[in-house]
């Protein structure tokens, strides 16, 4: 009972300093971003954040591990046991593109943590560890859609996984090309909203049995059309 009180104490520091480190390496980028800026919006010393996290590097790592540990669990969270695989995937695929949208620092902190991982050692992380079971999730989503008859079997989840995260995350971290391609202001609430609905519409037809139905959940025919 003695200690409960000085260790929570220390924990809302270190959420302090995370959050305030969050918005700062998703506005400055790593080699930008100051610690004394963090620990001020932090209302801490400089000295103390070093003490918690060793480093700037340290708590960009901690920044990471914070971010991926949120979007993974809540994937993994996401109930969809009762929908028809279909509906199950849209979820999953729309809930994926929703955490990007709904949180406007995350596509540029996503962007700093693949500069960050393809030129650094990866430490063992919250990432790696729940990806497994979010993989396993899809997994069984795509053998149910087989044995339905809407998914062509054999469907490898970790590889549809990868291109599922290419297609939606890449409207947030990779915007210059995304809107020019497109068209489509990728800030913008209608180009978030038809690539959205484009990113599932496409993901699910490429996975489609032959002779099912649309699980597009729209009409055959039907095509994209983006804003000019």
């Amino acid at each position: 009972m003695s200690n409960a009180r000085p260790e929570t104490g220390k924990r809302q520091t270190m959420n302090r300093l995370l959050e305030a480190a969050r918005v700062e390496f998703a506005r400055k980028g790593l080699a930008g971003a100051r610690i004394e800026n963090i620990a001020h919006e932090a209302g801490v010393t400089k000295q103390l954040a070093y003490h918690y996290f060793r480093s700037k590097e340290g708590l960009f790592i901690a920044v990471l591990d914070v971010a991926s540990q949120r979007i993974m669990s809540e994937l993994i969270a996401l109930p969809v046991k009762h929908l028809s695989p279909p509906d199950a995937l849209r979820a999953l695929l729309g809930h994926f593109f929703d955490q990007y949208r709904d949180d406007p620092l995350l596509g540029a902190l996503a962007l700093q943590g693949i500069q960050y991982h393809d030129t650094h050692p990866t430490p063992r992380n919250r990432f790696l560890e729940l990806a497994p079971a979010l993989i396993a999730k899809l997994d069984d989503i795509l053998r149910r859609g087989a044995a339905s008859g809407d998914f062509r079997p054999g469907i490898d989840a970790r590889l549809f996984l990868a291109t599922a995260s290419l297609q939606t995350t890449g409207w947030f971290t990779n915007g210059y090309s995304m809107s020019t391609l497109t068209g489509l202001g990728t800030r913008s609430p209608e180009g978030m909203a038809i690539w959205r609905q484009h990113s599932a519409q496409f993901l699910l037809a490429s996975i489609r049995a032959e002779g099912a139905a649309d699980v597009t959940g729209q009409p055959a025919r039907q095509r994209e059309t983006f804003a000019r």
